[in-house]
């Protein structure tokens, strides 16, 4: 089952981006365009 999951980026911890995700195990862990930031920074799934 997927489920819905937010992201958020690891250098200033704004949370820009949710996804779906099918996979419980892990983390998601994926390189996106931070606003705040102003450049592409990894963004990791949160609670």
């Amino acid at each position: 089952m997927r489920k819905k999951v937010v992201l958020a980026c690891e250098k200033c911890g704004s949370r820009n981006y949710s996804t779906m995700s099918n996979n419980g195990a892990e983390r998601l862990e994926v390189k996106k365009f931070c606003q705040k930031c102003n450049a592409h920074t990894v963004h990791k799934e949160t609670k």
